[in-house]
């Protein structure tokens, strides 16, 4: 009866989470193809050229920082390099949309750079030629910046489990040690690296924040301007559709190239033993690690900071405690379901392994292959007409207006965080419950207790810091969350990511700062929790 009980609620979160995706494809194929087709003769296909080229360029640039920065921390000594290992985790704090609001200020006409150059060489605002922050270059370095830390931590991990034995033969035959990276220790890595890579593809195509604020039309910003813009609910569909199709198709393609890269070791294994860097290598790799963390956290921190005192906003004020109250409801509500979800599918799969709960674990883990305004309207079209029809009934039955119960709600919010980040929740709950054999189990059941009595006395004592990372992950992403957020938020319900973001569309980048310090400052807390987890665990392991 326990077990059955599990797989009854286990298969209910593996229907609500595929409930978006079907909700998406219904509502694209009965709605209307009209607007589709003018978008089609107008913008379709920059929509798809563009996300395509910042996909391209932030994963290379997430690859070429993450792989670099993750290798010269494993295998080098220098001045800082402790530091900089922790350190170059901290811009996961900080949303995209974030650093490009401070990047604005900064290197925008009116900002800082621009203004000192007219003041010293007494140019006009047309006698000189400057970058623009404000185009799909200047989107792609942001996202960039935030994002390349999920390469760095799933490389770095993949460094640290590699013999060193295959790096010093290639030394011995006379490579340099550029040279044995390149060709050896980068290609062992590489299944590690894409895993990363695809995480940092996956928050490229959901992002919508960053690519609204400069302007870039991607499908995240065709979505929102046909739902919003055009009204087109039908259109948005399709777009999201679309989206989701590429989404799906990039997941695939990592999965059939991580099966192909397997590597494997017998024997001993002999850990690297950090070589000392002095001179200018010493200086290189202190500038390779200092650069991410300096454009990412330090002058981004610093420019909010003075923004924020330029607006002499009052962040004590009622209004700002709000924001705060229900970014941290949403988040640690998220938090807890999400996590609750994930334990009922680990131990679905753990009590009664086949093949309903190997698809339940699928179809959880696939919402991080779905971008959030996707799944934001994969809920709401459907919720929204359930809605219209049980007022419809109740009004004309018993004339009472039931007016909007589910889609006017947060907890069509809390379903859509669940939806979206499950996926890290279980992957962190999968990776302790690994440690715990089944012979812990039979011994459990021998003694008398139950599956649920298993997980409860057992798992969740021994997992603690395994769950514990799980919901400080899906707390900061449900705090940087935004499409999501902004298409389901109820009436005046609005959160640190929505009020940064309208205050910044209504280019009111001082006040946006405000907001933005804070979404960052809530989010680092966790990060720094998770940076700790992380030594406690080494220094256990070693």
């Amino acid at each position: 009866m326990d077990k059955q009980i599990i797989r009854g609620i286990a298969l209910f979160v593996a229907a609500i989470c595929l409930l978006p995706i079907v909700g998406v494809i219904a509502a694209a194929a009965f709605g209307s193809f009209d607007t589709l087709g003018q978008l089609a003769d107008t913008v379709l296909w920059r929509y798809t050229w563009t996300t395509l080229v910042l996909v391209v360029l932030v994963a290379i640039g997430s690859i070429v920082i993450g792989a670099t920065t993750a290798w010269l921390v494993v295998t080098s000594e220098f001045r800082g390099r402790r530091f900089f290992e922790i350190a170059l985790v901290v811009p996961l704090a900080f949303p995209a949309y974030v650093l490009a609001y401070a990047y604005t200020d900064i290197l925008d006409h009116p900002g800082i750079v621009q203004t000192t150059l007219r003041s010293l060489m007494g140019w006009g605002p047309r006698d000189y030629w400057f970058p623009e922050i404000r185009s799909l270059g200047g989107a792609a370095l942001m996202l960039t910046l935030v994002l390349y830390p999920y390469v760095y931590l799933l490389t770095r991990a993949g460094f640290r489990m590699q013999a060193a034995t295959p790096f010093y033969a290639a030394r011995s035959l006379g490579s340099s040690p550029l040279r044995a990276f390149l060709r050896v220790s980068l290609p062992m890595a590489r299944p590690a690296i894409a895993a990363g890579t695809l995480l940092v593809v996956m928050e490229t195509i959901a992002d919508f924040g960053t690519v609204a604020h400069f302007s870039v039309q991607t499908f995240a910003t065709g979505i929102y301007t046909s739902w919003f813009g055009l009204g087109d609910r039908g259109a948005a569909a399709q777009l999201a559709l679309g989206l989701l199709a590429f989404a799906l198709l990039v997941a695939m393609l990592e999965y059939m190239n991580r099966g192909a890269a397997a590597y494997a070791s017998k024997g001993r294994q002999e850990p690297f033993v950090r070589f000392t860097l002095t001179g200018y290598r010493a200086f290189a790799a202190q500038f390779a690690c200092a650069v991410p963390v300096l454009l990412g956290v330090i002058l981004p921190t610093i420019t909010l900071i003075l923004m924020g005192l330029r607006s002499e906003q009052d962040i004590f004020s009622p209004r700002y405690m709000r924001f705060i109250q229900s970014t941290l409801t949403l988040a640690s509500i998220a938090a807890v379901v999400t996590v609750f979800a994930a334990i009922l599918l680990g131990t679905f799969n753990r009590v009664s392994p086949g093949r309903s709960a190997l698809a339940s674990l699928f179809i959880g883990r696939l919402g991080y292959a779905v971008p959030g305004g996707v799944i934001a309207i994969g809920l709401l079209v459907p919720f929204a007409n359930f809605d219209n029809w049980l007022d419809a009934r109740m009004e004309s039955s018993f004339g009472i207006s039931t007016g909007l119960l589910i889609s006017g709600s947060i907890w069509l919010m809390i379903a859509a965080y669940m939806i979206r980040f499950l996926a890290a929740a279980i992957g962190a709950y999968d990776s302790g419950l690994a440690t715990v054999t089944p012979n812990v189990d039979a011994a459990s059941r021998v003694l008398g207790r139950s599956a649920w009595g298993t997980v409860r006395d057992i798992h969740l004592s021994v997992l603690r810091p395994s769950i514990l990372t799980a919901m400080l992950i899906v707390f900061v992403d449900t705090v940087k969350e935004l499409p999501a957020t902004l298409i389901l938020r109820p009436f005046n319900y609005d959160t640190l990511a929505v009020h940064a973001f309208r205050l910044a569309s209504d280019e009111r980048l001082e006040g946006a700062a405000v907001p933005s310090l804070m979404i960052a400052g809530i989010g680092l807390i966790p990060v720094i929790i998770l940076c700790a987890q992380i030594s406690e665990w080494r220094k256990a392991r070693a």
